[in-house]
């Protein structure tokens, strides 16, 4: 390709008529400027070409041609000058059209980033653990465990990288060459970290597996370089990812896709992989990605997407000053603005909520989930009926609560506990250690609650919302049960303009019900035979539907 372009570019520099501004040279001069030019030119365009490893798409070189075109022009004469005179002003108009493409192209990236549109995600299942650690913190042990890498003077730690690997929700990190003389004398990088994304107790584990193609390598032997030399046309959006198949084996993947015009906008359209020890390496479209791999978007083309979606709805003036129905994407995502998580099923998803462009505002607008293999989005509008906060804001409560202490919170996530849209967030120290978890509803952000563990701050939760007048009752999406019994204990508690009862029956099971669903609650005591309608969360107090306590009439 570098050779291509530097005989294009050889033939409209070099007067091929002979004929100078000056007169005219000889076949000799001719000869010579042709081999001078050709070598420079190819030397030229090689180093950059290898040095930044632009990809070869044709529309690259409309960047290029109107200087050769215009210092052709003003080297020949006559009818030759006349050709490349045209062959310049053709490639202004070229790159104006390159150049102004982001003016036009705004509907075509809106129809690109089209979501489904939905009111609200599914209920939580109380069964599961809602939240994984913070990638701050896992790398913050994973360093304090580099001792584990031989010759660990020869390397650093690499980018993190959560999947599920054999079942199991982890972060992977690579080990990096830490310089230039490094991999001059390394070679190879011995292997990678791993560790729970859902244990916080978890410690790093090193594994041992030799990697010669990594980012942090170099000449042939970078990643980056060795994909773009497999694959010199590629579209690439996004840094290459460590992936790890269930037998511990090392890939590296890339995102690749289309412009959406000239040099504008992108489309992702599937992956290209790269085996980490020996350089092999595969194109597969989206539908073609192995199981194993649970990234194939990378998160830069999906930030992309959501700002497409949030922007141009009305194309792109209206992105500048109108605004109208323009959301902004949060910026609060632990890689390039979005956040990886999993659902119940273990496909992993990219989170980000979306807020207005009004400034001082933290009301959120709606969030998105995009499937992480498919490039899939749903739009949730949330309930239009409250205002849901956004991202920012609910770090900024978080900050408030810990002031003194001077805690932050990270990647938080929105889910739907108890039916109640609320925020989820880990809460580190000011060395990047995991404190607590803690959970603020985003329609009522005085409601809140924290724990050292996800399901510890969720309990809490649930109780906060009782206490609060909030909307436990019908929202788990645990199955619903029903059983009768003996109340053995009954405990009540006063909270506002409302009573708790916690209730003991003879079968050895716990429940709660809140005199806000149930008003007769507040007469139960000892000796009562109850029928209850409850959902089955499998947590130790089990959230109470409906209540009928013989001898009183229900309401």
């Amino acid at each position: 390709m570098a050779l291509i372009a530097s005989v294009i570019t050889t033939l409209l520099i070099v007067p091929v008529t002979k004929k100078v501004q000056k007169g005219e040279i000889t076949n000799k001069q001719l000869l010579n400027s042709f081999i001078y030019v050709l070598i420079a030119s190819f030397v030229i365009g090689f180093i950059i070409i290898y040095v930044t490893k632009i990809d070869l798409h044709w529309t690259v070189f409309a960047y290029v041609l109107p200087v050769v075109a215009l210092l052709g022009t003003l080297i020949s004469k006559g009818v030759e000058q006349t050709f490349k005179g045209v062959v310049f002003l053709g490639s202004l108009i070229l790159l104006g059209y390159m150049l102004s493409a982001p003016l036009f192209n705004a509907d075509d990236k809106y129809e690109s980033a089209q979501m489904e549109e939905k009111v609200e995600i599914e209920p939580f299942d109380e069964k599961q653990t809602p939240a994984s650690v913070p990638p701050r913190f896992a790398q913050n042990k994973m360093k304090k465990a580099f001792g584990q890498v031989p010759n660990t003077s020869y390397y650093e730690l690499g980018n993190l990288q959560i999947q599920k690997v054999n079942g199991q929700y982890v972060y992977i990190a690579p080990v990096e060459f830490s310089g230039f003389f490094k991999w001059y004398n390394g070679k190879t990088t011995p292997g990678y970290f791993t560790m729970s994304a859902t244990d916080s107790t978890d410690n790093p584990k090193f594994i041992k597996s030799e990697m010669t193609y990594v980012p942090s390598a170099f000449l042939n032997n970078n990643l980056e370089r060795h994909i773009r030399l497999e694959n010199p046309t590629l579209i690439f959006n996004g840094d290459p990812q460590l992936e790890v198949d269930d037998e511990g084996k090392p890939y590296y993947i890339r995102s690749y896709g289309e412009f959406i015009s000239a040099r504008n906008g992108f489309d992702v359209k599937g992956i290209v992989k790269v085996d980490a020890a020996t350089g092999e390496s595969e194109i597969l479209t989206l539908d073609e990605v192995p199981e194993f791999i649970d990234g194939a978007v990378s998160p830069e083309a999906v930030s992309l997407q959501n700002s497409y979606f949030g922007n141009y709805l009305h194309g792109f003036w209206n992105s500048l000053f109108g605004k109208k129905d323009v959301k902004l994407p949060s910026d609060e995502g632990t890689e390039a603005n979005v956040s990886p998580v999993f659902n119940e099923s273990g496909e992993m998803y990219y989170f980000t909520d979306f807020t207005s462009p009004k400034e001082g505002v933290d009301s959120m607008l709606g969030y998105s989930l995009t499937n992480a293999r498919t490039g899939e989005s749903t739009y949730y509008t949330g309930n239009l009926e409250e205002s849901y906060m956004d991202s920012q804001g609910a770090l900024a409560i978080i900050e408030k609560k810990f002031i003194e202490k001077e805690w932050e919170g990270e990647m938080p996530i929105l889910y739907n506990f108890y039916g109640e849209a609320s925020w989820l967030a880990p809460v580190l120290d000011s060395n990047g250690f995991l404190q607590n978890y803690f959970i603020v509803s985003a329609a009522n952000p005085e409601i809140s609650a924290y724990g050292t563990t996800p399901n510890e701050a969720l309990k809490q939760y649930r109780t906060t919302l009782s206490r609060g007048g909030g909307t436990v009752d019908g929202t788990s999406n645990s199955e619903e049960a029903t059983i009768s019994g003996e109340v053995v204990r009954v405990y009540k508690e006063r909270v506002g303009d409302y009573t708790i009862v916690t209730f003991l029956l003879n079968t050895g099971q716990n429940f709660t019900i809140s005199s806000e669903n149930a008003p007769l609650a507040i007469y139960l005591q000892e000796g009562d035979h109850v029928a209850i309608t409850y959902y089955a969360t499998g947590e130790l107090f089990l959230p109470v539907k409906q209540i009928v306590i013989d001898g009183i009439a229900t309401p």
